[in-house]
């Protein structure tokens, strides 16, 4: 079995590495394959994850290049972590947002477009190579923001895909820490799109808990003041938000929030990603170090290397992904990328039937399915006008002439091509 790694440059592959060592009884792993356009990354990431194989007794080969297709070639599986334009364009992106008094927000918001626009017609590329050198193995995208590229990928890539997210096997953690079970207890009904989910019923190994849970999240709002969700308003609500719908529920708070940090994300982020490079190049680690919980991401590995088991064992194991629709959710287009509970076999993603969304969320999920939509329209065809109504779409942009502002500077600063 090969897997390849795209953006294998990225701090997160020493937990993937970590994951996959951990799981050479399930996974039958005998390559991986690393690959990232930046040569000094690569060498630093490659050169901890080969210490990392070397310390577990070597039971794959690594190998890393600069040449996409000669990773991609002969790949069971290859998983796209990519970042187009890297955390500068990120910052970027956010400070200009801030500065025109929106959220600009790297997923959900304008950043998260501008970051689509850039990424899609790299992803259909990888897409290509994938087509013409392994045409059976399956894409597992990390990349963001991963409901619109996967949803591109879906729709244009030709290629075997499912989309990843360690938000929700997250929850699934936390809830199970909170009773003494392992998270496979767990089951979550969780409906929506990427940084858009809401669960609705969960359960304890068969036994519902629902009320129970969401009593205790509640609990845990009404005790963290400023940027918490009002318990009365959770309540109504009968379901658990993700912490992202904060920007849509709390746009106002977010966005005054945002704007009073000293320092972006993105800034935040480049000094960690630097800190952990250093640490990295010590020939003398061999193993991931605890540092790199603070770049975010927990249970990353864990997410992907499932996931990879219940395609190749042909499981049938629940997995909360992204996949197309298919039915799942009523509310939304067939050919949609939805972030459902799924069953993951040999097959791939099998979505789990959701119905009609409660009348509460589904204007807000429709709405941002229309942005995502119009988003991979017009990064396949270069539509300005598609672009420009992608963004009025969003509801985290707040007028036509914000949207047009916003379009002009991503067009100019990120040379996108758009006609």
């Amino acid at each position: 079995m090969k897997i390849t790694v795209i953006g294998a440059g990225s701090t997160y592959t020493p937990e993937l590495m970590e994951g996959l060592l951990a799981r050479t009884d399930a996974l039958p792993v005998t390559e991986v394959a690393l690959h990232d356009i930046n040569q000094r990354r690569l060498d630093i990431v490659g050169g901890l994850i080969e210490r990392m194989n070397n310390r577990a007794g070597q039971p794959f080969t690594v190998t890393a290049t600069l040449d996409r297709r000669e990773a991609i070639a002969g790949a069971d599986y290859v998983l796209t972590q990519i970042r187009v334009g890297g955390q500068q364009a990120r910052h970027d992106d956010t400070v200009f947002c801030l500065e025109q008094d929106m959220i600009g927000q790297e997923t959900t918001g304008p950043a998260g477009f501008a970051k689509a626009m850039r990424t899609i017609p790299v992803m259909l590329g990888i897409c290509e190579d994938v087509r013409e050198t392994a045409p059976h193995a399956w894409l597992v995208n990390f990349t963001n923001p991963a409901g619109i590229i996967t949803e591109a990928v879906l729709k244009y890539g030709g290629v075997n895909v499912i989309g990843l997210c360690n938000g929700p096997i997250g929850m699934q953690m936390s809830i199970a820490k909170q009773y003494g079970v392992e998270h496979w207890d767990v089951d979550l009904e969780y409906m929506g799109l990427n940084h858009l989910g809401f669960v609705r019923r969960i359960w304890l190994k068969g036994s519902e808990v629902t009320d129970e849970v969401l009593g205790s999240f509640r609990s845990q709002a009404a005790n963290i003041p400023d940027l918490a969700m009002d318990g009365r308003f959770l309540e109504a609500l009968q379901m658990y938000p993700i912490g992202y719908l904060r920007y849509f529920y709390l746009q106002s708070e977010m966005l005054r929030a945002l704007q009073e940090k000293p320092k972006t994300r993105a800034q935040e982020v480049m000094e960690i990603e630097e800190r952990l490079l250093q640490k990295y190049s010590d020939p003398n680690l061999t193993e991931k170090p605890p540092e790199l919980e603070k770049r975010g991401g927990a249970y990353y590995s864990t997410a992907a290397v499932q996931l990879m088991e219940s395609i190749y064992s042909h499981a049938g194991r629940r997995h909360i992904v992204n996949v197309q629709n298919n039915g799942s959710i009523g509310d939304l287009p067939e050919d949609a990328a939805v972030e459902v509970t799924a069953s993951v076999d040999g097959r791939g993603a099998l979505p789990l039937t959701v119905g009609h969304l409660p009348l509460g969320i589904r204007g807000l999920v429709q709405q941002v399915k229309a942005y995502e939509q119009l988003t991979v329209d017009a990064a396949v065809h270069g539509s300005y006008a598609r672009a420009l109504q992608a963004l009025t779409a969003n509801p985290l942009v707040t007028s036509v002439n914000k949207a047009r502002t916003l379009l002009d500077y991503f067009h100019r600063h990120h040379n996108l091509e758009l006609h």
